[in-house]
């Protein structure tokens, strides 16, 4: 009778971990709304990155093809429905959306000497750093002529600013890199240039195609802002986690490349003169070995930095599903509330 309840236990602990398992937040149903949509994203994604120079779309499709959840034309596309649009504005915005995004990730492996991308050789390992970067260029060129043809002065305003803040971003995390003395505040400016003004734009434009006014443009941008922030610091957390591997990418990518992230300021601000030698070595002067980090993690892990971060992202992922109570309750609000929760719970 023991081992028979024993089978029974184990069955009931398994049967629970299923459910809550199937019970974790994901983009299924967002997927779902904007299905058709995001059909129609993929193929003018494929055509305007065609070239007669071969290289353009070899190189281009290499990193497109290379994954990635296409969360933030899926905000676009999901922002439109949520404010009753009905056209097809939306599909080429989000694909201007996506080559604005593909064409940073390029810039990005570049110039942090990146090998993988999304558990992939990134491009730049494959065809130099001379094409990537051209191609990035191409690609945010392409991106120019979708906003030029959607034929919205406040389209091309919001998404033209938004690549300005993005390449204001880029140069701020090169000046913050291998800098132990960078602040929370001094970080917190380049993950909002850097990614989440990307995703406010991406959510804005969705209002401004509907014809909306101004308080629920201004609803959206924060939703997509403080998305993009709790998207970014929970990226973060992953950098030092092995969930990271899960997702095909490599563990300490931003410690090997001296990047200060949030749960390394929180660590260096709480740490001893010993522990901040080892930050100082290790990121500023790059002087690493093959225990470096561990130890690091074990760092970041006795200040709480991990846990901390992550509270903070789930602080952000409030403020922006707070921002969807301008809108009716209906199921792409639930969607879209759910891709916050998705966001966040990556780390867990």
């Amino acid at each position: 009778m023991a081992v028979v309840g024993a089978e029974t236990k184990d069955r009931a602990d398994l049967d629970a971990a299923q459910a809550a398992a199937d019970s974790k937040p994901s983009l299924d149903l967002l997927h779902e709304i904007v299905a058709d949509d995001l059909s129609a994203v993929n193929q003018l994604i494929i055509d305007n990155m065609q070239s007669p120079v071969a290289l353009i779309p070899q190189l281009a499709g290499h990193i497109i093809a290379a994954g990635g959840k296409r969360l933030r034309p899926m905000v676009t596309l999901a922002a439109a429905k949520l404010c009753g649009y009905e056209g097809r504005r939306q599909q080429a915005l989000a694909a201007c959306v996506e080559f604005i995004h593909t064409a940073t990730l390029l810039h990005d492996d570049v110039v942090d000497e990146s090998l993988l991308r999304r558990g992939r050789d990134s491009a730049n390992a494959v065809w130099g750093n001379q094409a990537s970067v051209l191609v990035g260029d191409f690609l945010f060129s392409r991106a120019f002529q979708l906003m030029v043809a959607d034929g919205s002065l406040e389209v091309l305003r919001i998404l033209s600013n938004a690549s300005a803040v993005i390449a204001e971003g880029e140069v701020l995390q090169l000046v913050t890199t291998n800098d132990t003395a960078t602040d929370e505040d001094a970080y917190l400016e380049v993950i909002r240039c850097k990614t989440a003004t990307l995703f406010a734009a991406a959510a804005e434009i969705g209002a401004v195609v509907a014809g909306r006014p101004d308080t629920e443009q201004d609803a959206l941008a924060n939703y997509g802002m403080n998305l993009g922030i709790a998207f970014q610091l929970i990226d973060d957390v992953l950098d030092y986690s092995a969930l990271q591997a899960k997702l095909g990418k490599t563990v300490g990518d931003d410690f090997r490349e001296g990047k200060m992230s949030l749960p390394v300021v929180l660590a260096f601000a709480r740490g001893n003169a010993e522990e901040r030698s080892f930050w100082t070595r290790t990121l500023e002067r790059m002087e690493q070995d093959e225990h470096d980090l561990g130890h690091a993690i074990a760092l970041l892990r006795g200040h709480g930095a991990l846990d901390e971060t992550a509270a903070r992202a789930r602080t952000y992922a409030e403020r922006a599903k707070r921002s969807l109570a301008a809108f009716p309750d209906m199921p792409i609000r639930a969607a879209m509330m759910e891709a916050v929760d998705f966001a966040v719970d990556r780390a867990y």
